[in-house]
């Protein structure tokens, strides 16, 4: 059980297309190469490539420093520069030279950095890790015009075997109050899960040799992880999601994020028929619980209300939505991307 099925990028593409055209959007723009690119943090280039399944994959610590290069050129602060290596450190309590290698690509970054640096920008969690094909096909599901359904009645074992959070976990995720766990425990507590939840064929659970083996290190590599003492390094991470099949932000995820990550995929196998697409100013309401921010914010002073408004032009600037400008369609159309991934990427 090396890893799971996914569906085909082909596929993916298609189902977007369709999307776009019953809510009268224009799937160019839709799918355009840049817009794939800022949600995937590939370059833009190399995008057609792997629709078609013709991009090879870069090695890990090019990858990496190619998705952190692309996050500071695509959000910038609100005055539209990039976010200074300081800056970014800071928010997770770290020196800016810690980020050096990373920025240069001369090495990978601790996880705990790696964690802090998505949290930054907003991205999520697997976004540094997650292979080409990985990238584009959640960059797709993204791009979906329709909602989120208001509510959902998902069996709690189901989503506690999909997130490695317990059911009791889960309830007080759901209610608002995830538990805050140090990122070392979260960490050996999703690693534990993986080896309970997906043995081997004969009921036992996969050795720590196996597991490193499949990315050319020891098992002993993995035994502080498993007492709890250490974080594996961000390579070791993600040979382990790549060798239980999941998504590349598993051992990442905060509670919530790997909730409603688990959640979007339950609600795309059940999304076969079609729905209305309803309001989409309503959707956004639900979605984020606006009505409970802007009580809290009616309380705020004059100036406190210029310090928001600042921290939401931050927060929009990193995460590339402060007066983005329409995105550019790809060369060739839609369709033609489309054409040419008919038969290449499975």
């Amino acid at each position: 059980m090396r890893a799971t099925d996914r569906s085909g990028l082909t596929a993916a593409w298609a189902r977007v297309v369709a999307s776009a055209e019953r809510h009268g959007l224009d799937p160019a723009a839709v799918l355009a190469v840049e817009r794939l690119s800022h949600l995937s943090g590939i370059a833009p280039e190399r995008v057609p490539e792997v629709l078609t399944g013709a991009a090879a994959e870069l090695p890990l610590c090019e990858r990496v420093h190619q998705r952190f290069l692309r996050l500071r050129a695509t959000r910038r602060d609100k005055h539209g520069r990039e976010w200074s290596l300081a800056a970014i450190a800071e928010d997770f309590d770290a020196p800016g030279a810690s980020l050096g290698p990373l920025n240069a690509g001369t090495g990978l970054p601790r996880l705990g950095h790696a964690a802090g640096v998505q949290r930054f920008f907003g991205v999520y969690p697997g976004f540094l890790l997650a292979d080409s094909k990985s990238a584009v096909e959640r960059a797709l599901a993204a791009t979906g015009p329709g909602g989120r359904p208001e509510g959902a009645a998902e069996d709690l074992e189901r989503l506690s075997y999909l997130t490695g959070i317990t059911p009791q976990e889960i309830r007080l995720t759901l209610d608002g109050t995830p538990p805050r766990l140090p990122l070392k425990e979260q960490v050996r507590r999703r690693f534990e899960h993986l080896r309970r939840t997906r043995p081997r064929e004969d009921g036992q659970a996969h050795s720590l040799s196996a597991i490193a083996g499949s990315f050319d290190a020891s098992g002993q590599s993995l035994t502080r992880l498993t007492q709890g003492e250490g974080l594996p390094n961000l390579a070791a991470a993600a040979g382990i999601q790549r060798f239980y099949g999941v998504e590349s932000g598993f051992l990442l995820a905060g509670d919530a994020e790997a909730l409603a990550s688990a959640l979007a995929g339950i609600e795309r196998e059940l999304e076969s028929a079609e729905r209305p697409a309803g309001n989409p100013m309503l959707a956004v309401m639900r979605a984020h619980d606006v009505r409970s921010i802007v009580t809290r914010a009616g309380r705020l002073s004059p100036d406190g209300w210029k310090s928001l408004a600042d921290y939401l032009d931050d927060l929009l600037a990193r995460e590339g939505q402060l007066r983005r400008p329409a995105p550019p369609r790809p060369p060739g159309g839609a369709d033609a991307i489309d054409r040419s991934s008919e038969g290449g990427a499975g």
